[in-house]
């Protein structure tokens, strides 16, 4: 990746005008997200680990380093990657998840402060802050979104969500993202309480694109939503051939309009 990639991606990063960053799960859909015009994509944990027929964090940092790297290949335009919470404990281990990130040609990439531990979901601030600095260490030319996973697992407390941020900003992130608030007000609150570009994740009733620009947002994902409903349309489809029904078949003109272009070469 060159530094005009990541000064190009970081540039798309306008509050209060949005990057609408869609997550793509494999290189065939990320692939029509380019054709459609999008300006970048990113990966989603849940969607890879959907087309491996496991649950979300089941997915090694391998696997998912080598999905990212064939998103990369697939387009032309920026990529960033979930890497969950860097596949590692100790900050060592996340710089070097990192730099194999940058390696695979990347634009940027997430880490996240949560555990995986149900009891204890969301690490220590200290030793967060601490990963996060030598990811930032390590991401050279990425672009590093720190993410604070305190609304994921019902610890709604927007000051220490808040004191997170502004301490992963200060260890060197670029953006700054909290998924799980609901409320445009919260998402504002943070939004002037930091000095780094935010991203926002539209949930089912939440706030809507929008409300969140008006928020000051400077990035909109939708996380797993997008390979949810593809998975959604085979259910339905499948429910309807057992059925004896055929409308699916009426249903593929999207697709069949995108993917000569999407696909061609």
């Amino acid at each position: 990746m060159t530094s005009t990639l990541r000064a190009d991606f970081l540039a798309l990063h306008r509050p209060g005008d949005p990057l609408l960053l869609p997550n793509a799960w494999d290189a065939g859909s990320a692939r029509i997200l380019a054709t459609l015009g999008f300006a970048a994509v990113a990966t989603t944990s849940s969607g890879f680990a959907a087309t491996l027929g496991r649950p979300d964090g089941a997915t090694t940092r391998e696997e998912t380093l080598a999905h990212a790297a064939a998103l990369v290949a697939a387009v032309d335009v920026p990529v960033s990657a979930d890497l969950e919470n860097g596949f590692a404990d100790s900050p060592a281990g996340v710089a070097r998840t990192v730099a194999d990130a940058r390696a695979a040609g990347l634009a940027g990439c997430s880490i996240e402060d949560a555990t995986g531990q149900p009891d204890h979901p969301v690490l220590d601030r200290g030793l967060a802050v601490e990963r996060v600095a030598a990811a930032a260490e390590a991401a050279g030319d990425l672009v590093l979104t720190a993410r604070c996973e305190n609304h994921l697992y019902g610890r709604d407390d927007l000051a220490d969500t808040i004191a997170r941020l502004q301490a992963y900003q200060e260890a060197g992130a670029d953006v700054l993202y909290a998924p799980g608030l609901r409320d445009a007000a919260q998402v504002a609150t943070v939004c002037r309480e930091v000095d780094r570009p935010v991203n926002a994740l539209l949930v089912a009733g939440g706030p809507t694109p929008a409300a969140l620009a008006e928020a000051g947002v400077a990035r909109l994902s939708v996380g797993g939503t997008f390979a949810w409903d593809a998975l959604s349309a085979l259910v339905e489809a499948a429910r309807e051939l057992q059925a004896g029904e055929i409308g699916f078949l009426d249903r593929t003109g999207p697709a069949r309009e995108v993917m000569p272009q999407a696909f061609r070469g």
